[in-house]
């Protein structure tokens, strides 16, 4: 079988510097697991003391949908949850 040619030539690599930055810019993310506890804990909250109270509190005009809010509040926990890394 016949050999292969070997590459005289080396790979060109730019040197370090000028290669240019990736644009990812790496932050504090130390906020997000306080700020998640607390939507599960705010969401959790609302709808417990919604059916605790009979549904007059925490807003009686909403009726019902105090339920939605609480949940929309643990769903914005999940959302947060989403830039933890």
């Amino acid at each position: 079988m016949p050999k292969s040619r070997i590459r005289k030539k080396a790979d060109y690599t730019p040197p370090p510097s000028s290669r240019q930055a990736t644009g990812i810019k790496l932050t504090n993310r130390s906020w997000v697991a306080p700020v998640m506890l607390a939507m599960f804990v705010i969401g959790l909250a609302w709808i417990v003391v919604f059916y605790v109270t009979d549904g007059s509190l925490p807003i009686d005009a909403l009726d019902n949908w105090n339920i939605v809010v609480g949940f929309g509040f643990i769903a914005a926990g999940f959302g947060v949850s989403t830039q933890w890394k």
